[in-house]
């Protein structure tokens, strides 16, 4: 057993290192053929020829899934260790481009003056779930909703693909508005040639998320903020390796005026699971 735990964390490590290039590559070559992208999932959401004809309705999102995001997953913590597995001590900020403004915020920050107002789930909204230790569980709420489910904090986050106006203009949450869409993978370098190289096994397509809309938040919980005005861009890729084990690689991008000095982008990496005989669901909270 301890082998195999040794052996899964020197191949998420080889993993983190290669898939961030192949992500960023992938992301690169989508913008420069936005266009045929566009085209692409227009098509594949379209009916097929000889089908029910121009006058029948297009695929959901379910039915139009390149791959099956739904089940059971636990995070695999290769990254950032010491930040994510133990409450960081005031000061350790290293890793994250804050601003002046923001390191200020955290070195004053109280953390019992904000669990006695009632803020403990403030280190838990959409900027900062993924990165929690925990497991998933993810399911369609419906045809045009996918919901995430974490046991740490029990939180929800739905994943919209046909919001309507109203939920585009909610009011500011800890998990915000996540508007979603499936993108097709493209030939060539990128997701499936990087996928290939490491002997992983990949799907047609992979899915594409953006959230805003969002209630100021920590990104650690040792008083590192994130904003209102933040906006995350999330990438969620599938991989199957070749003992079968299916992988999830959600990559975000965190962009805060307020406090990021630049673009902030991490991986965060879940193992599927056969079931949910480890969901743990525990509430919020700010010391552990």
């Amino acid at each position: 057993m301890c082998t195999r735990r040794a052996e899964t964390v020197r191949v998420e490590r080889e993993r983190l290192g290669r898939a961030g290039g192949a992500v960023r590559g992938a992301i690169c070559t989508a913008a420069a053929m936005l266009g045929l992208l566009g085209s692409a999932v227009a098509g594949a959401q379209a009916p097929a020829p000889g089908g029910a004809g121009a006058g029948a309705h297009p695929m959901t999102a379910q039915q139009a899934a390149p791959v099956d995001l739904s089940g059971y997953w636990v995070s695999i913590v290769t990254q950032d260790w010491i930040y994510r597995m133990v409450v960081p001590q005031r000061g350790q900020y290293a890793g994250i481009p804050i601003t002046l403004r923001a390191r200020q915020f955290a070195d004053a920050w109280n953390r019992a003056a904000d669990e006695a107002a009632g803020k403990q789930c403030e280190a838990y909204g959409a900027a900062a779930l993924m990165r929690i230790p925990e497991h998933l569980h993810i399911r369609w709420q419906d045809a045009q909703t996918l919901q995430v489910q974490t046991d740490a904090g029990t939180q929800t986050r739905l994943l919209l693909f046909d919001p309507s106006p109203a939920q585009l203009q909610a009011q500011p949450s800890w998990q915000g508005v996540s508007v979603a869409r499936w993108m097709p993978y493209l030939e060539g370098p990128g997701f499936v040639g990087a996928a290939v190289r490491r002997g992983m096994r990949a799907h047609t397509g992979w899915l594409q998320v953006t959230t805003t809309r969002l209630l100021p938040g920590l990104l650690r919980k040792n008083g590192v903020p994130y904003s209102g005005q933040t906006r995350m861009s999330e990438n969620w890729v599938i991989d199957v390796d070749p003992e079968g084990d299916r992988w999830l690689t959600v990559t975000a991008t965190l962009d805060d005026p307020l406090y990021l000095q630049v673009p902030y982008v991490l991986n965060s990496i879940f193992q599927a699971q056969a079931d949910g005989a480890q969901w743990d669901p525990s509430p919020c909270s700010l010391s552990h």
